[in-house]
């Protein structure tokens, strides 16, 4: 089949123990740490990166500051690794690691890896929810979760430059296998992984003239664990970049916050699924951002008086 969802990304960082703290607070987990490189892991067994001195393996970073470096995409099959690899290196080099990952690069610059995919199983019980005619929690009151910890990196959105947006749509669609699931014209294109069901994997949103990090975002297992996450980020005196609120497109809940190793990470909840008969959805112009977003009586008194 082919790429089965993101492996691990790779962050070049200026403050390790700051983002150490945040995806400490954010609720990964912390699984190697030196005083040059930080290990950090999902429940599912995906691998968060984050180096104040990234190896040579890596490609110069697209943007100043701190950023994503790479996103290795994990593949189901051995038979599939090696197709994808000839593929991805028609036309570029390609070097493998002692660890069994293959590194390239893709149009706009960001580091580009494959390997085989390992993921860990992650036992899920859904909280139970009532309401008439469906009852699924008796005699049992809700508690606070306190901590929540990501199932998965569930998506990549990287900002790409307006020109030359064509190739780099290409690239992950031509020779990666990722079909556009939502292509909107003036922002960028969705794209799912093969092995995905998820309405998208990854987003390139074009911008006139920059590339860099948009954001990646964690599946958790459901809406408390996005707003009660959220709060407990904001408790820990991190900053929050965009209100809670449920995208137009792939309808999922959403609350993200800004990252110290660049760009933004996101809590989301409940994506769409989506198979082969969803199509490739075009849109000639940008669907409203959100179904809904959270509102106060503050947001009508700071309105200006029309």
């Amino acid at each position: 089949m082919g790429i089965q969802r993101i492996e691990s990304v790779t962050y070049g960082v200026d403050d390790l123990g700051t983002c150490v703290r945040f995806f400490d607070d954010f609720g990964l987990f912390l699984v190697e740490k030196t005083g040059e490189h930080a290990v950090f892991e999902t429940l599912t067994g995906q691998t968060l990166h984050l180096d104040a001195l990234p190896g040579s393996l890596l490609p110069p970073p697209v943007e100043d500051g701190p950023t994503l470096r790479e996103v290795v995409w994990g593949v189901d099959t051995n038979t599939e690794l090696e197709r994808l690899v000839t593929a991805a290196g028609r036309d570029r080099e390609i070097r493998e690691s002692a660890d069994g990952v293959h590194h390239t690069v893709d149009e706009t610059g960001f580091g580009v890896g494959l390997s085989l995919a390992r993921p860990k199983p992650a036992p899920l019980t859904p909280r139970p929810a009532n309401a008439l005619g469906s009852v699924d929690r008796w005699n049992a009151p809700l508690e606070a979760i306190t901590r929540v910890h990501p199932l998965r990196m569930c998506h990549v959105a990287l900002n790409i430059p307006k020109e030359g947006r064509e190739q780099a749509f290409a690239f992950y669609t031509e020779r990666l296998g990722f079909r556009p699931t939502d292509v909107v014209e003036p922002m960028g294109v969705f794209m799912q992984a093969p092995g995905d069901e998820d309405q998208h994997t990854m987003l390139l949103c074009h911008r006139p003239d920059r590339a860099g990090i948009n954001h990646i975002a964690y599946e958790v297992p459901g809406f408390d664990d996005v707003i009660e996450g959220g709060n407990h980020m904001i408790d820990k005196g991190w900053r929050e970049a965009r209100r809670l609120g449920r995208h137009t497109i792939g309808s999922n809940v959403f609350r993200f916050l800004h990252a110290p190793c660049g760009g933004r990470v996101e809590y989301a909840a409940d994506m769409d699924r989506v198979d082969e008969s969803y199509g490739t959805r075009v849109h000639e112009t940008t669907p409203p951002h959100h179904i809904w977003a959270l509102r106060t009586n503050r947001d009508h008194q700071d309105a200006p008086a029309s």
